[in-house]
This record gives C-alpha cells, structure tokens and sequence, in this order.
C-alpha cells in the first residue's frame, strides 16, 4: 500500500514537467476544437443515466441526429467524389488504397481493409485486386492494447508509411477524429513525398482546426491535399471521439470505397440518397420503444454483472473486429484493465473480452484482420533514429505479432473468464448468422460458465440453444460490398451500450469522461480541462495538479487495487482541499 506521504506530497518534478506542458505543448491544447466541447444536448447524461436508463440512451441516440443532419452535403461535395473517382482508379491500375489512422480512428481503417477483404475472398468472381491497406499508429498490436505515446509522433506514421510500401500513384486517406494527430499527419506527408494521392479526412471544421492547430494549418493549406470536413459538432460525451466522429467515417468513408467497388464491377454504383436515407432509417430503428427497452435490458444487465465483480466475454464470429473496437476502447475512456495476455497473472482481468468459439487463436487473428497480422518489430536504434523519447529507446514497447498472439481470442479453454459465479457469456450474432441452429461450438466454449445470454443484431432473432437473457436489437441491414450497414448497426449499438454502462456505473460526470487515463498529450489537456470545469480551478491549476498526481500514482501498488483514474483522483483531491480550507 502507498503511505499516507507519498499520495499526498506534491512533487517538484511534476510541477516541473506541468510548466513545460503549460508553456512549450500549446499545440496539444485542444479546447477549442469542437469535438473537444461538451455537447448540450447531453450535459445532464451522467444524471439521466442514473435515474432512468432508457432516457439516458435516448439522450445518447440524440446526438447521432448530428451525423444525419450534416451527411448530405458530405456525401454530395466535390471532396467526396474526388476521393471516391481516385479510389476506383486505383482499383482498376492494381494500385494501393491505404487508410491510416491512430486509435479509434485507426481501428476504421482496419475495418475497411478487413471489410474489403472479406468480400473479395467471398466473391473471387468479382476480380477485385488485392488493393486496400491499413496503417494503424502501432501496427495491428494496437487494435487491442493502446500503445502509449505512439500517437504524439510524426516519424512514427511517417515509419509505417516507408514499410508498407506506398508510392507513387497509390491513394492514401489520412483518417484523425480531432485533425490535429501527429503521427497520422506524418504519414500523410510522407505518403505525399513518395507521390501518392492524398486525402485527409477530419471530424472539426477546417478553418477553426487551421486556426488552433499549426502542424494541422499546414496539411490543411497544401493544395496537393485533398481535404474532406466531416465536422458534426461536439460528441455526445466530450471528446469521446470514438462516438460520433467515427460512426461518420466509417459512413463516408465506407460509401466512398463501396461506390468505387461497384464501378470497378460494373455495376450500379450507389447513389448518395441510398445512403442518407438507410442511415436515417437505422437511427429510426434503434430509437423504436421496443429497442430501447432491449438496449436498456443490455445495459443493466452489463451492470450488474459488474457491480458484482464478474466480467462479461462476448463470443462472437462475424462481429469480433466490432466488438474488438468497442471494448479496446473503453480502456482509456474509463479507465478500465486492458485485455490480459495468457500467462499474466498479476495484471487485473479486463471487464469485457471478446473471443470466438469457430477458430484457435492464431486463425481467429485472421479472421479478425482477414489476413496475418501486421505488427511492428521495432528496436531500440530505430525508436532513436525516429528521435522517441529516452523511455521508449530504453524500453522499447512490445507490440509484435507474438505479442498480439498472446491474446486469446480463440476456443482455447482460459479459466480466469470463468472463475466467478457471476462472469457471462455472452454470444452475439449480426444479420444473417441468427438464420439455422446455433454452431456447437458455442456450447463447447460457454459450458464452464455459470451465466450466459445473447443478443442478435439484425432482422431475425437468436436461434434456441441460448439460456439466459435472449435479447434482440431489431433493424434491417440492407446489403452491401463491406457489410456497411451490420458493421454500423454493430458500431452504434455497442458504443451505446458501453456508454450507458459506464454512466451508471458513475464514471462519467455530466457527459465528461470522469474517469479518464492520461497516456499521451491530449488525453492530459482533455483531463485539465475536465479538472477545470468540475472542481472550479483555472486550466493551468488544474494542469499542475493533474501531474502532481500522475507521479503520486507511479507508486501506486497492486495491493492497492485497481489504480484510480487521475482525473478523478485530481478531482477528488481538489475537493477535499476546498472543503477542508472551508471548513
């Protein structure tokens, strides 16, 4: 346990390192950025959420309007069709459409290459070449464990730009919720300088980004680039982009790559009211009374499956890479126990984890990615020849596809998601995988624990052979190259969910993220600027507070329990402080 002393002494090295943030990082000083705002339509979600369940998903579902109002003239501007023509050409010239991103929205890129590659191994008829690529900052070892720092450097993007191989006559789509990562701006302009075709795509207006954001103006104002503004406004939980900002990338940027496809088929290539209007009939579908009371059932029983200790694994096939996102996610966002790799005993065990019955682990890999895993190999010379900071060349972090495979996602037995009577299973089918019996290997793999339920996504319910909870998330799910509409239904269901879980489990306050971890150089303005509105202090009083704390809980031991979020703990400290010098 830590002494009394050393959680409450203050430290002169932090006060230290919160003046050179406060004074040489001001480009990573973001509250300007609307996607950084509180949106008003939400500010009383944390209240909401606590009383009334279903009212608080209806405020979540209230945001996702912002998507639809602002689609239109996004799928029907020039940006749009430039970026779809270029893709189709690169189709037809065999040559390479790469998507790069870094966290939620790295995890889009993924999902459109792995989408891509699902059809064209399905349809093999249709011809496609093997075109589409995905840069995630990290490399693929990311999509499940955020990689610390990764994001706060250019010549990390600029890296996994060179290895993949992009050149000239290539398409290269910069994907950043906020406009402002460095490490995807590196690598669009290396993407740029090695002569490709560059789009980069953001969730902020274009010229309020321009006027913040230095590293983000110059990207903005190079006419080689071709910019596409997907702003919709604040998230419905601040700065939790990985809500509405990738829900309309996943959107555009999916219509874009299908659009393409088709015309490289030679079929009827979609038309941008297609679009618009089966998106605003899915947000139809999901705000029905009887989803709302499925999704409220979905929350609450999550909730108490927590509250209890217990711990949910989802099983899944066709939906593991949509559940890997959501629930790698909610790590960082509320400051939960990551995945745990095989063999560790001592880290604590995530909330949530994902497995498929179907696969062992490295094929489950696959399937996820469809298609081996790249990750990164990365040694101590290269972090110092991309100029990394002294810890990471010290300690190079281990993210290679060994690693990656220590998490076991596939059948193979792992007691420790069982050892609870209170631990779930929780089977999740989307679309047509509800049609027919249930795969025996779904008893196989949920047969040891006490609990089990499921959830179907789609038209049809859950086949029998489910005990337990059997909900059902109704809404069509028209088809299309990419499964664009399950991988949507999918993305605004679990996100909503895992919201709504996390609101009344109080780890939001307001529509902040309340308990938030601090890992790179937005995330710390994110949480001064949380600091700052709930305990009542200046941004930099809460800056220096907030790093106080930081260095108090290095020390924090594993007998201590779960470490507290930072931003919480400031929080909590700075009340304590006013209410004692009150009082």
């Amino acid at each position: 346990m830590m002494s009394k002393t050393a959680r409450d002494a203050p430290s002169v090295n932090a006060q230290t390192d919160a003046e050179n943030f406060l004074k040489n990082e001001k480009q990573f000083h973001l509250g300007a950025l609307p996607t950084e705002q509180s949106h008003p339509a939400t500010k009383c979600f944390s209240t909401t959420i606590a009383q009334d369940t279903t009212a608080g998903i209806s405020l979540l579902q209230k945001v996702d309007r912002d998507i639809e109002a602002a689609l239109p003239a996004i799928l029907r501007s020039q940006p749009w069709g430039l970026l779809h023509a270029a893709i189709q050409k690169a189709l037809v010239e065999k040559r390479k459409v790469c998507f790069s991103g870094c966290g939620a929205t790295g995890r889009v890129s993924i999902l459109l290459e792995a989408s891509y590659r699902r059809f064209r191994h399905e349809h093999p008829e249709a011809n496609l070449p093997d075109s589409v690529y995905s840069i995630m900052t990290g490399g693929d070892y990311a999509l499940v464990r955020s990689v610390e720092s990764f994001e706060d450097y250019e010549t990390f993007g600029r890296r996994q730009v060179q290895e993949l191989g992009i050149t000239e006559g290539d398409v290269f789509v910069a994907v950043t919720e906020g406009g402002e990562t460095s490490s995807v701006i590196g690598s669009a302009w290396q993407a740029l300088e090695n002569g490709a075709r560059v789009f980069f795509a953001c969730n902020n207006p274009l010229d309020v980004l321009a006027d913040c954001v230095v590293r983000s103006r110059r990207i903005i104002e190079d006419p080689r680039i071709t910019k596409i503004d997907l702003s919709t406004g604040p998230m419905a939980i601040a700065g939790s982009t990985r809500l509405q900002a990738t829900t309309m990338e996943i959107l555009v940027l999916g219509a874009a790559l299908e659009t393409a496809m088709a015309g490289f088929m030679g079929k009827r290539q979609h038309d941008a009211g297609e679009y618009i209007q089966q998106f605003s009939n899915l947000l139809n579908e999901l705000a029905q009374p009887a989803q709302l009371r499925e999704l409220a059932t979905f929350v609450e029983l999550e909730e108490a499956v927590y509250r209890r200790h217990g711990a949910v694994t989802y099983f899944a096939n066709r939906a593991l890479l949509d559940i890997f996102t959501d629930t790698t996610e909610r790590a960082p966002t509320f400051m939960l126990p990551p995945f745990r790799k095989a063999g560790d005993v001592a880290s604590f065990r995530s909330w949530a984890f994902v497995k498929t019955p179907l696969l062992d682990t490295a094929r489950a890999w696959e399937r996820v990615y469809q298609r081996k895993p790249r990750c990164l190999d990365w040694q101590s010379h290269d972090y110092r020849d991309m100029k990394a900071a002294q810890s990471i060349i010290n300690s190079p972090p281990a993210v290679s596809a060994a690693e990656l495979n220590r998490f076991t996602i596939g059948c193979e037995d792992d007691p420790s998601r069982y050892q609870s009577p209170d631990d779930l299973a929780f089977l999740v089918l989307v679309g047509d995988e509800c049609a027919g019996s249930l795969d025996h290997g779904w008893a196989k793999c949920t047969c040891k624990f006490a609990r089990a339920a499921g959830v179907a996504i789609g038209p049809a319910s859950l086949p029998e052979g489910i005990a337990g909870n059997r909900l059902h998330i109704a809404c069509s799910l028209p088809q299309s190259e990419l499964s664009l509409w399950e991988h949507l239904a999918l993305k605004l269901v679990f996100n909503t969910v895992s919201t709504a879980t996390m609101g009344r489990m109080c780890r939001i306050a307001g529509n902040w993220m309340a308990y938030v971890e601090t890992t790179n150089k937005k995330l710390i303005d994110r949480g001064s600027r949380l600091i700052s509105e709930l305990a009542g202090v200046s941004y930099e009083t809460a800056c220096r507070e907030l790093f106080v704390t930081r260095k108090i809980l290095t020390e924090w031991k594993l007998s201590d329990g779960e470490p507290p979020s930072p931003v919480a703990y400031t929080i909590e400290r700075l009340k304590k402080a006013a209410g004692e010098s009150a009082s």
